[in-house]
């Protein structure tokens, strides 16, 4: 028996909480559905939507490699057959602010034997370039020409669209369909009658536009090689949307 009252207030608080637990482990309760259906539900929802298009740009990265014995044979030679680069890329009609840098290096290569450090052997530098094609129609006679001109090295192409917003905009129409059949889903689940969309917002969480890499680094050869096969496939634009109904 709880005779004074601060027995009695701690019984009431213990049978409380046993209760509020009873509830919170009930099975079946929906964590998208809120508020209580006498009084006006409303189901919140994430939807999500895809659109594809194809590209209509790439950006590559090309370059030139260079060893020799002295800083200065390295870095001549490397200018200038990265100069040949850049006149190659002009005549292939890529505009100078589509060409950026991207990466310069130089380094002496040094060599080692069982007795430890022995010398320089040479120096190496490297240039690589940035390259914007805005016409992927030429995009293999641009990595001709630039091979052709003395590149060594070419590093992944980026597909791109140079204007996503259409694609964008169909994309966040597939997440409201797909938000509006979830919510109906749920409704139907939970026995409530959906209403109109009230809250809306779109999920912002990295760039909508995921582009396919084509190839990876690799070196050329000084031979002639033929014009690269490229193959641009699609690009997939992602959106989300998270949207509050209304329900009774």
């Amino acid at each position: 028996m709880f005779t004074d009252k601060r027995s009695r207030l701690f019984l009431f608080v213990l049978l409380t909480a046993f209760a509020l637990l009873a509830v919170a482990c009930t099975p079946g309760t929906a964590q998208t559905v809120t508020g209580q259906a006498n009084d006006g539900s409303a189901i919140t929802v994430v939807g999500q939507g895809e659109a594809f298009g194809e590209p209509d740009q790439a950006n590559v990265q090309v370059g030139v490699e260079i060893f020799a014995e002295t800083v200065e044979e390295a870095t001549s030679e490397n200018q200038a057959i990265l100069d040949k680069i850049m006149a190659a890329l002009e005549e292939q009609g890529i505009a100078p602010e589509d060409i950026q840098t991207a990466n310069y290096s130089l380094w002496a290569e040094q060599n080692y034997s069982e007795r430890g450090f022995e010398g320089v052997t040479g120096y190496r530098v490297s240039n690589q370039v940035n390259v914007t094609v805005r016409d992927i129609n030429v995009l293999g006679e641009v990595l001709a020409a630039v091979t052709e001109a003395g590149a060594n090295s070419i590093h992944g192409v980026y597909f791109s669209v140079a204007d996503p917003a259409a694609l964008e905009a169909k994309a966040r129409a597939a997440a409201m369909e797909d938000a509006q059949a979830r919510a109906e889903e749920l409704a139907g689940l939970a026995g409530l009658e959906l209403g109109e969309a009230k809250v809306v917002s779109e999920i912002i969480g990295g760039p909508p536009i995921s582009p396919l890499r084509v190839g990876g680094g690799f070196a050329v050869e000084e031979a002639a090689i033929p014009e690269p096969g490229i193959s641009p496939g699609q690009l997939s634009f992602h959106a989300q949307v998270q949207v509050t109904f209304d329900a009774q």
